[in-house]
């Protein structure tokens, strides 16, 4: 970007990183007065106490998190520090930001903390992966890797590509020149979970499939309801019946898994073993799925979804992608992509790579103090729920250049800015929770991706800004309309 003016471009993220005060709802969020609080008195000499603005009496700072996302996370980083306090829906939380207290808490201080998702998604997706502590969580991962070795991965990657070619084809009309505006968020959802049910099922869900979709959406989205009690009506009762459609699911199709030995993601944790022999029960089996599929479908469609609206914004880029698809594609003469062959699509990788940084599709990560501790100095008392807003490590100017801008080539030699700090880019996380699935899913996003811009062009217009909603996972609120047009 040298010799560049990078002004123009970093406007295309601006709403995305920084408060805005347009809005008749920014401005009054703007105005709300701030209540500023003490967490915890220090019990040590030395501690420093943790500051910060509670919010609104019950619903904290909650409203801002659902309006801003990533930029209130800033703000509070740039206001308050590293370590900030704040209250959302009646709990008391601490933000942790930078790469070096996020650090403490993931290397340095790791068995001071453990999972805080429970607060979140623990009555929608309990005792998933993420949601597993300490040694429990250890044991089933050690299990659960067997699902995801490269040769099933390879596999799974044959059974992705005609699910995906097939879908495509039929969003644009047939011919040269055949154009059609697509909501490409839903459309790409329904993609996803259809690959979903395929590959991590081995089932064809078919006209189930919009209902299993909704009780995803329904768990998900409940995750921030503000309301957190079983009203009729309301997101956490469409939550938990939701989590009710899924186990009945998944419960009907255990026994015959149980029986054979499939090759998708379901047979294989039915018949995986720990090195003592121990297999999962069928709890844990239905537990992992509903997560694994939740994980697999919502992350994916993000990404997905993100990637192609900066291709969208970046012709350039996006032709570059473009020739090496279709490079690919001739080579291939027909037969499905192996992980070899997908990891020839380099300028793709550098563009999903950079896509990740801006809108990482689990924008943080959330721990819980087991024992007294501390990060950056600050005192953090027992049964504190700690959130890791890496989007701060993701924006740090000290970590990357012009950070606000779109640049996929950060990523490529010599540049490697994500090198900056081993934290500098983690939309995957870190450490022992490290999400299992990543290499899946970049390839699901690369498959798709590919077979998109092969036969299609779209441009999305300069003052067009994706206006982003907030809850576990982002999303566009008004579908990411993109015209496609055949090539």
């Amino acid at each position: 970007m040298v010799g560049i003016d990078t002004s123009a471009l970093e406007r295309e993220n601006t709403a995305l990183f920084r408060i805005s005060d347009q809005h008749p709802i920014d401005r009054l969020l703007n105005r709300l007065p701030a209540r500023e609080r003490v967490l915890a008195t220090p019990r040590a000499a030395g501690q420093l106490p943790v500051r910060g603005d509670i919010g609104l009496p019950y619903l904290g700072r909650a409203l801002q998190y659902l309006r801003w996302g990533p930029a209130e996370a800033l703000a509070r980083y740039e206001q308050y520090g590293p370590v900030s306090y704040n209250r959302s829906l009646g709990v008391d939380r601490v933000l942790v930001g930078g790469p070096d207290a996020i650090d403490e808490v993931l290397g340095k201080r790791r068995n001071d903390f453990g999972q805080g998702w429970d607060t979140f998604i623990g009555p929608f997706f309990g005792r998933g992966l993420l949601l597993l502590e300490f040694s429990e969580h250890m044991y089933h991962r050690r299990i659960m890797q067997q699902a995801f070795t490269r040769p099933r991965l390879e596999a799974h990657l044959a059974e992705v590509t005609p699910v995906v070619d097939e879908a495509i084809a039929r969003w644009v009309p047939a011919g040269p020149g055949g154009a059609r505006e697509v909501k490409l968020y839903p459309t790409v959802k329904d993609l996803t979970l259809e690959i979903a049910t395929a590959i991590f099922m081995g089932a064809d869900a078919g006209p189930q499939r919009q209902r299993l979709g909704s009780a995803f959406v329904d768990s998900t989205h409940a995750a921030l309801a503000i309301v957190r009690h079983a009203v009729p009506g309301g997101a956490w009762w469409r939550g938990l019946r939701g989590r009710k459609v899924l186990e009945e699911y998944f419960f009907r199709m255990l026994p015959e898994k149980r029986r054979t030995d499939a090759p998708d993601f379901f047979a294989a944790l039915c018949h995986a073993k720990s090195e003592d022999g121990e297999q999962f029960s069928d709890e844990d089996v239905v537990n992992h799925m509903i997560f694994l599929i939740m994980a697999a479908h919502d992350t994916t469609t993000t990404t997905a979804t993100t990637v192609a609206y900066y291709l969208g914004h970046h012709p350039d880029w996006q032709q570059r992608v473009r020739e090496e698809a279709r490079a690919l594609h001739a080579d291939l003469a027909g037969r499905p992509p192996t992980i070899a062959d997908l990891d020839r699509l380099h300028s793709l990788d550098l563009v999903i790579k950079e896509s990740l940084r801006l809108v990482p599709p689990v924008p943080g990560l959330v721990r819980r103090a087991v024992r007294d501790t501390e990060v950056a100095g600050h005192y953090i008392p027992a049964g504190t729920n700690v959130d890791l807003a890496y989007i701060t490590n993701h924006m740090s100017p000290e970590l990357w250049t012009d950070p606000l801008v779109f640049d996929p080539s950060r990523f490529d030699e010599p540049r490697r800015e994500d090198r900056s700090h081993r934290l500098a880019w983690m939309p995957f996380g870190a450490g022992a929770h490290k999400c299992i699935g990543m290499h899946f899913g970049v390839f699901e996003v690369k498959a798709l991706i590919a077979a998109m811009v092969r036969d299609h062009e779209w441009r999305i217009p300069d003052e067009y800004a994706m206006p982003w909603g907030f809850t576990t996972i982002p999303f566009p609120r008004d579908g990411a309309p993109m015209r496609l047009r055949r090539l």
